[in-house]
């Protein structure tokens, strides 16, 4: 196993000490780094730890607002930094009263929520490791994690996740006890204690013990393990050290600029048990002493827009599936406009666009028509979905279509992406406006280093190349996998294919286990193609391209339906706007079922039509389509073909319709 040997309990001027080490990766409990500070820039910036970076932003801004929770009266109740660094010291307490062992795990399996955060940085300052875990997640794979961490105590949010990890409990040889915050909780079951009973177990603590932690504890040893997504084998527990999460939040800070203390806001609501909203909304937020305000747990089902309008953020992250509904909603809108209005708004977003080119050119100033623009239709638009405080809009987590970040940037509203993965602390890349380009995964962040494996690379020409203090320490107990990911120069090998232009601007033109290599032997990345289809066609749910190994592409099309608001499960019956769309195609049906069933020709019609436009753009006809099948059902987390951020699991659908798949394909 990767260590350096060296034992923490020599070093006790903590939590901010760098213990000595030798190596660049660890993969052991306890383990330590070396860190990749350099003489000047960004990188040369003062370690600092978790507890430390709390500490600091409470002292620096005691009564500004931290967390932020609308509670059963209807009112929005606020916990200040102050607060915030008490309740975390009183929860570590807990934590330790209840049996938390140095470098064992504190498991986190719930919605985003004040809990939340304080399970997690009072894990942290009590010497452990914080672990998320999907509230998707089964059983089974709630024991991996559970299991893999070492977890001493699991912190749930309600009954359901509760019976999850009672199922298993038997089998955790680590697990001593589970906190359940929301009530009501049935205490009279062994080991299962109420939020309020963890704190009153810590309130009546001595400091002693966390203190003397604390002093042990440095910012190049492990503090978080983020789970990868497993689709291939079991999810790996990637090691993050208390470096990365301070060091990538301070450079994301400093790369969008002009960050407001205690003025800013953000809304929380992406699954915190992923890099993206971690890194985001627990330790950008935390470095820059910004409030944030907690979503409801149905945020993706449709109350988001909600609390957009009641919060008005003024920083908005969100995954492409979060900003495609919002596109499909506006032109859902905007079609209902005609005459008069629907002329202004062709107008207006004109004037976006040439306003937003022209400032991505270097033309400084404002073009002509464009604050009547604003006043006539964006500060309407912006209103309407409650961003008319934004400054910073971002996707994360998978790629979104150039298209939709054009129909945006008409609207007034650049879209920055940001690039990176869980073994990158989340960001390697953020554009930020005017340096910006709608077909750019962003800049490449100051401070860290970037190239691209050319023939010699054994994961392929052109793939991307990271290196840098946000860089893991290694997957937790997996030495060969950490050899694979890292290679002996310390570049992280990140699987995806890109380059970079003249502005330092990555661009992912590929994913290398993604690529379809066609039985002609050409190599194509389907994420371009099929957002292509889905331009042309925006009533397609989703759209998965077929062809590895194959003699010419087809595709997967999903249509929208509505959804079981319980479960999140598609149902039949065509949502209300591809209903409406299917209508005005001439066609009596009313779900999947019947189009599927009966081959609808007018909707087979349309579909054809917007493959042949999508066609078009194809720069071969090896990367054309020739055909396509609409699937019985659109994809859901609850069926199994998304992830946590709404990513497409292509092995998930290849299997469950390698049937359907076949017969594409038959002579």
């Amino acid at each position: 196993m990767i260590s350096n040997g060296v034992s923490g309990n020599k070093y006790m001027d903590g939590p901010d000490q760098v213990v000595p080490s030798d190596t660049y990766i660890s993969c052991v409990p306890g383990g330590h780094v070396k860190l990749r500070q350099t003489s000047r820039g960004l990188a040369s910036e003062p370690p600092i730890s978790v507890p430390g970076l709390l500490k600091r932003t409470a002292a620096r801004y005691p009564d500004g607002p931290a967390l932020v929770t609308k509670k059963a009266d209807g009112k929005w109740h606020y916990t200040t930094y102050k607060q915030y660094q008490e309740r975390v010291r009183t929860v570590a307490k807990g934590f330790l009263k209840l049996g938390l062992e140095r470098y064992h795990s504190v498991c986190i399996l719930g919605f985003n929520s004040e809990e939340w955060y304080l399970a997690d940085l009072g894990v942290i300052h009590a010497g452990g490791y914080a672990a998320g875990i999907y509230t998707t997640n089964s059983a089974e794979a709630c024991y991996h994690c559970l299991e893999s961490s070492r977890a001493n105590i699991c912190a749930v949010q309600d009954k359901k996740q509760l019976e999850k990890i009672l199922s298993v409990r038997s089998r955790l040889k680590h697990l001593k006890a589970i906190v359940q915050w929301e009530e009501p909780v049935d205490t009279s079951v062994p080991g299962v204690y109420s939020w309020a009973q963890l704190m009153e177990m810590g309130a009546a603590e001595p400091d002693t013990q966390l203190d003397d932690i604390l002093k042990s504890i440095s910012v190049n040893e492990c503090c978080t393990l983020v789970y990868t997504s497993g689709t291939v084998g079991p999810p790996k527990a990637v090691m993050l050290s208390h470096d990365n999460l301070t060091w990538d939040a301070f450079v994301i800070g400093e790369q969008v600029g002009d960050v407001k203390p205690t003025v800013d806001k953000i809304i929380t609501f992406l699954p915190l048990s992923h890099v993206a909203a971690q890194v985001v909304d627990i330790y950008t937020t935390l470095s820059n002493a910004v409030a944030v305000y907690f979503a409801k747990p149905d945020a993706l089902k449709g109350s988001l827009v909600e609390t957009l309008r009641e919060v008005r953020p003024t920083r908005f992250l969100a995954v492409p599936r979060v900003w495609e509904k919002m596109y499909e909603k506006i032109m859902a809108v905007g079609a209902q406009n005609s005459g008069l209005k629907k002329n202004i708004a062709l107008w207006a977003k004109d004037k976006g666009m040439k306003h937003h080119l022209a400032r991505m050119n270097g033309q400084n100033g404002t073009t002509c028509g464009f604050k009547l623009a604003r006043t006539l239709v964006f500060n309407k638009v912006h209103e309407t979905l409650g961003l008319d405080k934004c400054s910073t809009f971002v996707t994360a987590a998978a790629p979104l279509s150039a298209d939709i970040k054009k129909f945006f940037l008409s609207l007034d509203m650049p879209i920055m992406e940001a690039f990176g993965m869980s073994e990158a602390s989340g960001a390697h890349t953020l554009s930020i406006y005017p340096r910006f380009r709608p077909e750019s995964s962003g800049l490449i962040l100051e401070g860290t280093e970037t190239k691209f494996g050319g023939a010699v690379s054994p994961h392929g020409p052109g793939e991307i190349m990271m290196r840098g203090r946000h860089i893991f320490m290694g997957y937790l107990n997996d030495e060969a996998k950490t050899r694979e990911a890292i290679d002996d120069e310390g570049w992280l090998h990140s699987g995806d294919v890109g380059r970079l232009d003249t502005n330092n601007l990555l661009y992912i033109t590929g994913r290398i286990k993604e690529l379809l290599i066609t039985a002609g032997g050409e190599n194509i990345a389907p994420v371009l193609i099929e957002q292509q289809v889905q331009a042309e066609l925006i009533h397609i749910g989703y759209a998965v391209l077929i062809g590895d190994r194959r003699k010419f592409l087809s595709i997967l099309i999903t249509l929208k339906s509505k959804v079981n608001n319980d479960t999140g499960e598609p149902l039949d019956e065509l949502d209300t706007e591809t209903a409406k769309w299917v209508a005005g195609l001439g066609s009596k049906a009313k779900t999947v079922s019947e189009i599927v069933n009966t081959k609808d020709p007018a909707v087979h019609k349309a579909i054809e039509e917007a493959i042949t436009r999508a066609n078009k753009h194809a720069i071969s006809n090896a990367q054309k389509i020739q055909k396509f099948a609409v699937l019985p059902k659109d994809f859901s987390n609850h069926t199994g073909e998304l992830g946590p951020t709404l990513k497409i699991k292509r092995n998930v659908v290849y299997e469950k319709y390698k049937d359907i798949i076949e017969d594409l394909y038959k002579e």
